[in-house]
């Protein structure tokens, strides 16, 4: 028998257009009985809907009756009119030359079939074509989120799917949009943002998957600037649905709110798979690492934090926020030399010698309580303290926010090594006779707190007090929660002088004028003497610009301060207790 009479050793299989049978139908046949990955079945269904037909392979001939009769079997039994037919390869030896058709390269080994043309390739002509395949991907238009879920898990039955969410603090935000950058947004095959038109309903993926009017769509995607401190805020994604693939599985990916009444709104992570080990691992995998990367809580640590409180006040914190608090220096508090030696003893070096109590197993957690009159420097010295701890996370709770005890310890715990602050504790901590059941009920909490910590905590609470006298015993009295009391107390004439010079650093003060102000403001505290000096600094301006200060501007300063606005303008500004 002639060449031109012999039966072609090769077939290609080619799939026709008849514009009924569904995509997902086509899809699913190419990847089961034709063995093609997601992306390729995809493209070859478009291709026949474009051209009208494409070819998905060319086969030896016996192995392309094979596939051709189940294919079509598969067609008769779901009762669809798809048309698949053979065609023979036009030359056995166009595609098995050993030369690319493209660049002419010898050792290619790599077949196409498109649009009913068998083309032999080479690997580097091969990997030119498919990094264009993410671009036909995304060129897929949809209008709701059904369609994209249907058009990206084609051929997986509904019921086939399994979907697996966690629930992440709101205030962590930041650190789980890092995460979810990492994993989810550096090469999907599609993201889309999502319009959440129930504004108080969690949307889920099976929301998702409605088809009525209510349907969600496909809308731009919309972020949040978060603060986290530093010079650009992080984007977070208010909901976004990612449609990826590893390997030959495919999965999706939803971020949304978790909302519930009375409560913080969370951040909720969905994560939507192929039924079976290998998506379920993929989930565990996912979640680990999202997770490892808000156990690490890198957007907070290190910083001056304090809980945002909802408008509506239900006990729950709506965010973080960040304060910028400059850095105070050691000659900057102007305390005694004894205090500052408490200070250093009982803070900065107990810290500094943490992993050595370790060692010999005692205890790292720590509670000081700083007590004087108003405006002698309590929250001064805190500032001081947070700016000398390195690594540590200061949380800051004012009285009104007891009530948020618990989310601040678990920040706390997560945030380690940190000081808890914990300003004006008599307002919670007074005589248990003198509380209503609320405020016990907090009390009980703080003591709990300060109990419950784990002895290798790095955890330090700093209470700070006017009131010392009123302090309920069971705080002030058991060792464990108060360590040491250290006072705060009115500023000495050294600690004046000192003061005045400091807040009048920017004015033209003699040695004179520094030793009267601190002569005349016995028993004041500092926030006073700051005061004052802003007095002189205004008097010394109306007279001459402040080219000069004279004795006469303290005089008038002091005049204002302790003797035309009366007794209770001096216990305004801390005046003398005396007076």
């Amino acid at each position: 028998m002639s060449d031109a009479l012999a039966e072609p050793s090769h077939l290609q299989i080619i799939f026709h257009n008849d514009n009924e049978t569904p995509l997902q139908f086509v899809v699913e046949l190419l990847h089961s009985v034709f063995n093609k990955q997601f992306i390729d079945a995809v493209r070859l269904t478009e291709a026949v809907d474009k051209d009208g037909q494409a070819s998905c392979g060319s086969y030896p001939r016996e192995v392309a009756a094979d596939l051709l009769e189940a294919a079509r079997q598969r067609v008769r039994l779901a009762g669809h009119p798809l048309r698949i037919t053979s065609a023979a390869v036009a030359s056995d030896a166009e595609i098995f030359d050993g030369r690319c058709k493209l660049c002419g390269g010898l050792d290619c080994e790599n077949v196409i079939s498109f649009g009913g043309t068998a083309t032999p390739l080479c690997d580097d002509c091969m990997l030119e074509i498919t990094r264009g395949l993410p671009d036909v991907v995304r060129a897929k238009r949809f209008d709701y989120a059904h369609e994209a879920l249907a058009w990206h898990f084609a051929g997986i039955p509904r019921d086939q799917l399994v979907a697996t969410s966690r629930r992440f603090p709101g205030h962590m935000r930041a650190d789980v949009q890092v995460a979810i950058d990492r994993l989810f947004s550096t090469s999907p095959l599609r993201f889309f943002g999502i319009h959440d038109q129930h504004r108080y309903e969690t949307l889920t993926i099976a929301a998702l998957g409605r088809q009525d009017r209510n349907a969600p769509g496909i809308a731009p995607a919309q972020y949040h600037e978060v603060d986290v401190g530093e010079s650009a805020a992080v984007k977070c994604l208010d909901n976004g649905l990612w449609l990826c693939a590893t390997g030959g599985l495919r999965y999706a990916v939803l971020l949304s709110p978790d909302r519930e009444y009375n409560r913080e709104a969370g951040t909720r992570i969905e994560i939507l798979v192929p039924a079976g080990s290998e998506g379920a691992e993929l989930v565990q995998r996912c979640f680990s690492e999202l997770e490892n990367a808000v156990n690490a809580a890198r957007s907070y640590r290190g910083k001056v934090l304090s809980l945002d409180a909802a408008a509506e006040y239900g006990g729950r914190s709506r965010g973080i926020t960040v304060h910028k608090l400059r850095t105070v220096r050691r000659e900057e508090v102007i305390l005694p030399e004894a205090t500052l030696k408490l200070l250093d003893r009982n803070v900065l070096n107990f810290v500094g010698t943490r992993e050595h109590l370790r060692r010999l197993g005692q205890s790292t957690r720590k509670g000081i309580l700083l007590y004087g009159p108003p405006g002698t420097g309590k929250t001064h010295t805190i500032r001081y303290l947070a700016s000398n701890l390195p690594g540590h996370t200061t949380l800051i709770i004012t009285a009104a926010q007891v009530e948020l005890l618990s989310h601040y310890m678990n920040l706390a715990r997560l945030l380690q090594p940190a000081m808890v602050v914990i300003e004006d504790v008599d307002l919670i901590a007074r005589n248990r006779d003198d509380m209503g059941p609320c405020e016990e009920s907090l009390l009980n909490a703080l003591l709990n707190e300060m109990d419950g910590l784990k002895q290798d905590a790095d955890i330090l609470f700093i209470l700070t007090t006017n009131r010392p006298e009123e302090l309920e015993s069971a705080l002030a009295s058991r060792p464990g929660r108060i360590d040491q009391a250290i006072e705060v107390p009115v500023p000495d004439e050294i600690g004046r002088e000192k003061l005045v010079q400091l807040y009048g650093r920017g004015l033209p003060l003699g040695e004179p004028i520094v030793v009267e102000a601190a002569q005349r403001t016995k028993g004041v505290s500092a926030a006073f003497i700051k005061e004052l000096m802003r007095r002189v600094a205004q008097a010394s301006i109306a007279r001459d610009g402040a080219a000069t200060v004279e004795s006469g501007d303290v005089s008038e300063a002091l005049d204002d301060m302790l003797f035309t606005g009366g007794k209770l303008n001096i216990k305004l500004l801390g005046g003398a207790v005396d007076g």
